[in-house]
């Protein structure tokens, strides 16, 4: 409290509470200075009363209400607030379990608009609340329009068949593999009913690459793409249908390109098919000579920060960069853009204003910056218009068309018109987390550069005196230090929410890094494209090569330290609070901020407190992974379970180890498991007798009672169990003869390879078949306490609720009958 205020309030405490006469104070009052104090403190807590029944009057209240809204709405904050309120109602949409029809959404949308236009001229207090609910109705009908307009078909499960069709895309990754984005135009042996539009695929077999726009065929293995790892994980399947990529798979031997073909492909290709060619070609062209001249990791990591080829860096050299904090470098996003357009600008500018005269007679401010936005347009092009590139070219170009008009280029107000152009051309794009983080961390920055502008904007300009040198020097560490923490910290929920972890040293992996990306790594990258069509970029790449080399340096001592921190999941309403606190905290500027912080205290408060019970046993969504959880270690039913799902489980739950599963010691009796596989030509399983079913059951009863709690043990091809500490009998099977033999032994069955309605006589075990699990995708099975000496009962937590979304409804058609199966997937 400032000494006028504490002035102010003793001024009322001597109005409210006037002084006793002095026969009082002679009669039996000394003014002792207990007494004193005492006076003191019941004045200030009169005072406090008084001032605070006057100010918290709903008549006050409101006064004061308006009073902010107005203030902040002359700001211009009415405007940031719009991409928010459209990015909920896109949110809303895409995670209803239902669509929501564009006809609705439309005479909702006009209802709102109607509500808004009268209320703008009585009861003026609600033309607010219906402009947003308009807005937030708007984002809903941009999701819609979208969603119907891409239709997409996504395969409905694994299939191989003959693939012929034309190359749209491809690269190639760390070990030499080309992997292919082809548009379908043909499948054979077997024809598929639904064949999607397009499908990536990896070749493993060495062949000279096709080029795009070429025909290519071969035999393929197809899969529609993966679920969810987890519930609330991501979902592959999504992001694919809103980029029309309906199938992901794998070619048998190498493919090929008909020799008939080639003379007319060219005749055949649309305007917009040579385009993407030339630019592809162009690409390629520019990272293959940044490899030539740099080679290695470090000429995959200039040639990514260039054309955004990420796949040809080493996996071990990209996961240390995401342990270091460092892997937003490999993302062409907004600090590629800022300082690609950065460094043109300056130079450009400086350039200009050496020549003599031309400062006086020309805006070489807007000349560089109009090279700056035809260098940043061309950057776009030979990066292949990745969505995070598209974004950060959205960002960066409004802000350099803001200096034709000589207005301020880094505003609130130009991030909310980026946003706004994103929004209405991919609405998709804001459920992912690169445009959420993105603009989080824009948002802080810009906040964060606005209020220091306003405290440092009185204050006396900087002199060249002899400490110059030490201030810039100063100014410069406090700037990285300050930009980092504010990145770091923007982005800390959403890379929790998203990815489960968060690198503890991150900020001193940027802070040490950041020096060589600005100076050193993205000028000398500049140069060397500005160089290339003479020739010259070697003398620049190396420079680069070096910066780069330093950042992995730093990468590996960082990594060193094993400080990376596993989140787990965080719960939606933790998430949702964090977030729209943290908006409301950057943008507003009046007392309204203080809800933003309030609401960024509930989310962390949530967090603190949230239930973080972990699930009994983990089932992927084909049932051929399933794990054990408990407080120290994930035990499956693989020796090597797939790295791609089985880190996913680690990260959300926050667990690290893995207990690999023991092979049963004891010999089976000869004949006891003969091969699984059917003889050729029929479909149906072998048939057990009495006899060898009860030494079955025997063997994994005697199998079990030797085995530790919560480890699997496995008959090779033929099963595997379990018992766990809820005190459930867990048993795979993976010889399909053997599910009636074995389902009264179990409490908890799976059988990954059961597509057909299969029940077990005595009716005690839960099944999980295949044909379930393509339904319901990955399940987590949650133990229940009961009363007594009882078992824990199962509650069963599936990735889909509901098949009715686009991107989902592939799982529920069924090939037999041309048809979608009716019905929500539930156990």
């Amino acid at each position: 409290m400032s000494e006028i205020e504490v002035r102010s309030l003793m001024q009322d405490a001597d109005r409210v509470a006037p002084a006793p006469p002095a026969s009082v104070l002679a009669g039996g009052m000394s003014a002792t200075p207990a007494n004193a104090r005492r006076n003191l403190v019941l004045r200030l807590v009169r005072s406090f009363a008084t001032v605070a029944s006057t100010r918290l009057r709903p008549e006050a209240i409101a006064a004061s209400w308006r009073d902010a809204v107005e203030e902040e709405t002359a700001f211009g904050h009415g405007l940031v607030f719009v991409p928010v309120l459209l990015a909920a109602g896109v949110l809303t949409w895409l995670s209803l379990p239902y669509d929501v029809g564009l006809v609705k959404l439309a005479l909702l949308l006009c209802v709102f608009g109607m509500a808004a236009l009268l209320f703008s001229i009585r009861m003026r207090a609600l033309r607010a609340p219906m402009i947003a609910a308009g807005l937030f109705t708007a984002g809903m009908m941009l999701a819609a329009i979208e969603t119907s307009r891409i239709d997409t078909i996504v395969l409905d499960g694994p299939v191989t068949t003959n693939l012929r069709g034309k190359v749209f895309s491809r690269e190639k990754n760390d070990r030499d593999h080309w992997r292919y984005g082809i548009l379908i135009e043909q499948t054979t042996k077997p024809m598929l009913r639904r064949a999607p539009l397009k499908a990536m695929v990896l070749s493993r077999s060495p062949h000279a690459p096709l080029a795009i726009g070429a025909t290519i065929e071969g035999r393929a293995r197809l899969s529609p793409p993966s679920g969810p790892a987890l519930p609330g994980l991501n979902d592959f399947a999504f992001d694919s249908y809103f980029r029309q990529i309906g199938a992901v798979g794998y070619f048998y031997g190498a493919p090929r390109s008909p020799p008939a073909d080639s003379a007319a492909a060219a005749s055949d290709r649309s305007p917009w098919m040579r385009m993407a060619e030339h630019l592809a070609a162009k690409r390629e062209t520019v990272g293959e000579r940044i490899r030539t001249v740099i080679g290695g990791d470090t000429g995959a990591l200039a040639a990514a920060l260039v054309t955004a080829e990420e796949r040809a860096i080493g996996r071990d050299t990209v996961e240390m960069l995401r342990q270091a904090g460092l892997a937003h470098v490999l993302a062409i996003s907004g600090l590629n853009m800022v300082l690609a357009a950065g460094t043109f600008l300056i130079g450009a500018r400086t350039v200009l204003s050496a020549v003599p005269g031309l400062a006086q007679r020309a805006a070489i401010k807007k000349i560089a910056a109009a090279g700056a936005l035809t260098m940043v347009f061309l950057y776009i092009l030979i990066s292949g218009g990745a969505v995070s590139a598209v974004r950060a070219w959205i960002m960066i170009s409004i802000m350099l068309v803001a200096v034709f008009f000589d207005r301020m280029s880094i505003s609130l107000r130009n991030i909310a018109l980026a946003a706004i152009v994103i929004i209405v051309m991919t609405p998709s794009a804001v459920a992912g987390p690169g445009f959420q983080m993105s603009f989080a961390a824009t948002l802080a920055l810009v906040a964060g550069y606005a209020r220091w502008r306003e405290r440092a904007g009185g204050g006396e300009q900087p002199t060249l005196d002899r400490w110059w040198g030490r201030r810039l020097v100063a100014g410069f560490v406090i700037g990285v230090v300050v930009t980092s923490l504010i990145g770091g910290l923007a982005t800390a929920v959403y890379s929790a929410a998203y990815f489960q972890r968060l690198p503890a040293y991150g900020l001193l992996a940027n802070i040490l890094a950041a020096p060589l990306i600005s100076i050193v790594i993205m000028p000398f990258g500049l140069f060397a494209m500005l160089l290339m069509p003479f020739g010259l970029e070697q003398y620049p790449l190396t420079v680069m090569a070096w910066g780069l080399d330093g950042m992995l340096v730093i990468a590996r001592f960082v990594t060193s330290l094993d400080g990376e921190f596993l989140t787990g999941r965080i719960g939606p309403l933790a998430f949702l609070l964090i977030a729209f606190g943290g908006i409301m905290l950057c943008v507003l500027r009046t007392w309204l901020a203080g809800i933003g912080a309030l609401l960024l205290f509930s989310g962390l408060a949530c967090l603190v407190f949230e239930d973080r019970q972990l699930p009994a046993v983990l089932v992927s969504e084909d049932g051929r992974l399933v794990g054990l959880v408990t407080d120290a270690a994930i035990a499956t039913n693989r020796d090597r379970p797939s790295d791609f799902l089985f880190s996913q489980w680690q990260r959300a739950l926050a667990v690290e180890n893995h207990v690999a599963p023991m092979p049963v010691q004891a010999v089976a009796a000869d004949g006891l498991y003969p091969e699984m596989k059917p003889p050729a030509g029929k479909a149906a399983a072998r048939t057990v007798d009495a006899g060898t079913a009860s030494s079955v059951r025997e063997d994994l009863t005697s199998t079990l009672n030797r085995a530790s709690l919560d480890v699997f043990s496995c008959r090779d091809k033929a099963w595997c169990g379990a018992r766990t500490r809820s005190g459930w009998t867990v048993v795979i099977v993976d010889d399909l003869s053997l599910f009636e033999v074995l389902c009264d032994q179990a409490d908890l069955l799976i059988a990954p390879g059961s597509f057909n309605e299969r029940t077990c006589p005595s009716g005690q075990a839960r099944i999980l078949s295949g044909r379930l699990l393509r339904l319901a995708g990955a399940v987590e099975i949650f133990a229940e306490p009961v009363s007594g000496d009882q078992r824990s009962k199962m509650r069963f937590k599936t990735s889909f609720t509901s098949l009715q979304r686009p991107w989902e409804r592939h799982r529920a058609y069924d090939w037999r009958s041309d048809g979608f199966v009716d019905g929500s997937p539930s156990l």
